[in-house]
């Protein structure tokens, strides 16, 4: 087994820990973790990646790791670190979204047979059948009420004078405190994962273990995922990065690590990449030497484009990057043109425009609104400073048919070195 603790120390994941004696008690031999992620959103983010690749790690280092989606929990809602009680979901919402997570789940482990072999488990399968009774007798039972209310996301809540923590919220943490003695219980799992806002929760089921069943388990807490600048890691001004290709595309998800600042780089490098020490010191190094080739936010954003949404979605995401800086574009459909274009001006005209004679390339210009006039169109042109679908246009009299598009029903126009602008024929 390889030294999986001091890995994660050397990475930077190791934020608080239960024993100060853990890394020793991983060495002896291959233990069962787990972490869990609650079904919030119909995709995990780019904040479920720190818990993910930690999972990650401990099954690479010969240990088992356990993904427990919170069926049961996702319909309570976790306080911790939230100012506010959350919206309640629906049990078809919470369904839906678990079936959007599973399959991106599965991209970061190994559930193929073996002594390690990942489980994904859902636990409203051992905590939906509980009757409310027999729960306050054999959980509610064994947690002080003081323990709980002197935890930090209780707290906080309860000191706010608007909004403040309902029971319902405020009973989230014995039903995770109760998943971590049931995995004990019924597969030997004995170390639970979380983010740092998370240390309330895990040290309460291990409390809860201590008292139930005369045990001790452990518990490991990540750092929370900030850039160096204070800012929450990937939140842009659209929104949060998803990891489905539906609601972040593979282009726009590459793109938000070719753009990390150079700050971030190196701990970005070793929180999520399987890259070993010495390939990523050399990179830093050679970042260090010529930040503006952007080495390491290239490796960073192949490494990541390639484990969340494939080979064929880096190469994709790659060529659509490189279209940017001129590249000819040929073989792009009108939704990843939509995606790498997103904050170009756009018009749409008639498809008949294209038949016929077709669309007079200095017509077309002038609709994408790259010139005023049709003289500064001719000029433009004869000037050599006119691409279509990046490609130099030489004949001012050209005219523009179905075959001119780059895709379904995209022209795309550029000036200079970056001003585009898109024509859309429906």
């Amino acid at each position: 087994m390889k030294d999986i603790f001091s890995e994660l120390v050397w990475r930077g994941l190791v934020h608080q820990t239960t024993d100060p004696n853990l890394g020793v008690w991983l060495r002896e031999k291959p233990r069962t973790v787990y972490a869990g992620f609650d079904p919030t959103a119909d995709s995990l983010h780019v904040g479920h990646l720190v818990a993910l690749m930690t999972l990650r790690r401990f099954q690479q280092a010969g240990h088992r790791p356990i993904v427990v989606i919170g069926g049961a929990t996702g319909m309570i809602g976790d306080p911790s670190g939230k100012s506010e009680e959350r919206q309640l979901l629906s049990r078809e919402t919470l369904l839906a979204n678990i079936a959007g997570m599973e399959p991106q789940l599965r991209r970061f482990l190994d559930f193929s047979p073996g002594p390690n072999a990942a489980l994904l488990l859902n636990n409203y399968d051992w905590i939906g059948p509980i009757r409310f009774l027999d729960f306050l007798r054999d959980v509610g039972k064994h947690v002080p009420v003081s323990v709980m209310l002197s935890k930090e996301s209780v707290k906080t809540r309860l000191e706010r004078t608007e909004g403040g923590l309902s029971y319902t919220e405020f009973s989230y943490m014995l039903l995770q405190a109760y998943d971590f003695v049931y995995l004990y219980r019924n597969y030997g799992c004995e170390l639970q994962i979380g983010g740092s806002d998370q240390w309330g929760n895990i040290t309460a089921g291990i409390d809860l273990a201590r008292r139930v069943c005369g045990v001790q388990l452990y518990g490991l807490t990540c750092p929370l995922l900030v850039r160096s600048d204070g800012a929450k890691m990937g939140k842009t001004e659209a929104g949060a990065v998803w990891l489905s290709a539906r609601r972040t595309s593979p282009y726009q998800f590459y793109q938000y690590w070719i753009n990390l600042p150079d700050d971030d780089v190196g701990p970005c490098l070793r929180f999520f990449t399987d890259l070993p020490a010495d390939q990523i010191e050399a990179t830093l190094a050679e970042h260090r030497n010529d930040p503006s080739r952007r080495q390491g936010q290239k490796l960073l954003a192949a490494e990541l484009t390639r484990l969340v949404h494939g080979p064929e979605a880096l190469a994709a995401a790659q060529q659509a990057s490189e279209i940017l800086f001129g590249a000819e574009i040929e073989h792009l459909s009108d939704a990843e043109l939509e995606a790498i274009f997103a904050d170009v001006p756009s018009r749409t005209l008639p498809k008949s425009r294209l038949e016929g004679q077709g669309l007079w390339i200095v017509e077309a210009v002038c609709e994408a609104g790259l010139a005023k006039t049709r003289s500064e169109a001719r000029r433009l042109i004869g000037q050599g400073g006119l691409y279509l679908n990046n490609r130099r246009v030489e004949d001012v009299e050209l005219r523009l048919g179905p075959q001119h598009l780059a895709s379904q029903t995209i022209l795309v126009l550029r000036t200079g070195k970056k001003k585009y602008a898109l024509l859309r024929f429906e």
